[in-house]
């Protein structure tokens, strides 16, 4: 789960920072992993590759509204609905958090790992720092990696 701060001007003209809440479970990982065409990692790579700006907005605009939600009081549940992320997509918090992507893909790149479940960050990490050209600097890590 990633805890962003995200200062923005509200509506009102007012400057605010919220603590916004992202997570994707290691079965929505899966979802999006099995119904995307060549998988999660393929379709990145195709993004990274082509430099085709409406289809790397799509994207993170998607994995946003998918990772955003809100903790329960008690800690046991992650609270996503349309209505949520609706509501966040209406914000200026939304307009900063994808602006800072499109202005720094490490940025984007940490956001991405951010949201992944800790153990199978861990497990990424871990394969990266073996794999013989180790880590790349911006790069996106998927399920399919692991």
């Amino acid at each position: 789960m990633l805890k962003k701060s995200i200062t923005f001007t509200d509506y009102n003209g007012e400057k605010r920072t919220g603590n916004y809440y992202f997570n994707l479970s290691k079965a929505e990982l899966l979802e999006m992993q099995f119904t995307t065409v060549g998988g999660m990692q393929r379709l990145l790579e195709d993004i990274s590759e082509s430099h085709d700006n409406k289809r790397t907005f799509e994207m993170f605009k998607t994995i946003i509204l998918k990772a955003y939600g809100e903790k329960s009081p008690d800690g046991v549940r992650f609270i996503k609905s349309k209505e949520l992320s609706e509501a966040f997509e209406q914000t200026e918090a939304y307009t900063e958090l994808i602006l800072e992507f499109f202005q720094d893909g490490n940025k984007a790149a940490e956001f991405i790992n951010g949201i992944i479940p800790s153990d199978l960050a861990q497990e990424i990490a871990k394969k990266q720092k073996e794999s013989a050209d180790g880590v790349i600097e911006g790069q996106i890590v998927t399920i399919a990696d692991v």
